[in-house]
């Protein structure tokens, strides 16, 4: 797959183009590049996918941390679905006022033939660019316009605000299902204090993108990816900490099962399986030890249960 983050870096082809987000690249998002992808395989085309960085919500509204994805993880997700060409253009307030029609003649520079967009999309300055503008300007510059159908799980259609409402309530397996995938976050090890270890349970501290959406303060059944690809059982805690902590400051630390060695400056990725249980404080060590062999025991029947992350 071709990476350009300018439409100039894109050389002139018969193309299949859809445009928008894409945080998360859940099974609608997949559905519909899917649709692009098979049409310019059978017209002998190219499938281009158009997105941006940052959110346009980000930058329009200021919303706190929001993505279900990095950037980098969004580029390889989009590259599985058989895409041939990604552009990320740089999303500022300039480029907020771009108008539609403008947007659209710069996507016929490179050689759409064919726009995929579902059916609340809009684009260019206040969202100018409905359904019927598009289908207009398609008239006048040579491209047809495709809707794809809203793709729905449970009789709710499938959005990424939809799975930050789930994260919100840490409700892994419903951002699961939506996305096709266990969602997951990923950093670098970097030094704790220490407590894990000394209580016999050493634990790993991910520093997390602290623009990443993470799940709701509690602890999780996790698998815990290596850079190598292989995969380990996690009892993963987000919070503060409270039986030891006074901050404010969330920390995201994993317990890898059966597992020793030095993890520090490696980076590992969390998929998360399910929740276990809210993050809370315990009066004594010895009741948060018990609690800690507690979920660890149901972590391994969880994961046990669950097939390893692709």
């Amino acid at each position: 797959m071709k990476f350009a983050q300018r439409f100039e870096e894109v050389e002139p082809f018969p193309s299949v183009v859809t445009v928008g987000a894409f945080d998360g690249v859940h099974l609608g998002h997949q559905a519909l590049i899917g649709q692009v992808v098979a049409m310019a395989g059978a017209h002998g085309w190219r499938s281009v996918v158009v997105t941006f960085f940052p959110h346009p919500v980000v930058v329009l509204r200021g919303e706190p941390p929001f993505y279900l994805t990095s950037p980098e993880e969004k580029r390889a997700r989009i590259a599985r679905l058989g895409v041939d060409v990604l552009i990320q253009l740089p999303f500022t307030l300039e480029t907020a006022r771009t108008r539609a029609a403008d947007f659209v003649e710069r996507l016929v520079q490179i050689g759409m033939r064919a726009l995929w967009a579902g059916p609340d999309f809009a684009l260019g300055y206040r969202r100018e660019g409905t359904l019927p503008v598009l289908e207009e300007l398609g008239r006048r510059y040579g491209y047809t316009l495709h809707i794809a159908m809203e793709f729905q799980l449970g009789g709710r259609p499938v959005r990424s605000s939809r799975i930050r409402e789930a994260l919100r309530r840490g409700d892994v397996r419903t951002a699961a299902e939506c996305l096709g995938r266990p969602f997951s976050v990923s950093g670098a090890v970097i030094a704790g204090a220490g407590r894990g270890q000394r209580l016999g349970f050493p634990t790993a501290n991910l520093a997390i993108w602290p623009e990443h959406a993470l799940p709701a303060d509690g602890v999780y059944a996790c698998w815990a990816e290596r850079p190598d690809g292989s995969c380990h059982m996690a009892v993963v805690n987000i919070g503060v900490r409270p039986t030891f902590d006074q901050s404010s400051e969330r920390v995201v630390e994993a317990h890898l099962l059966d597992w020793t060695g030095d993890l520090y400056g490696q980076t590992l990725t969390l998929h998360f399986v399910e929740r276990l249980r809210e993050e809370r404080r315990f009066l004594s060590i010895a009741e948060l030890v018990a609690q800690i062999h507690g979920d660890i025991a149901r972590a391994r029947e969880i994961l046990g249960a669950a097939p390893l992350p692709v």
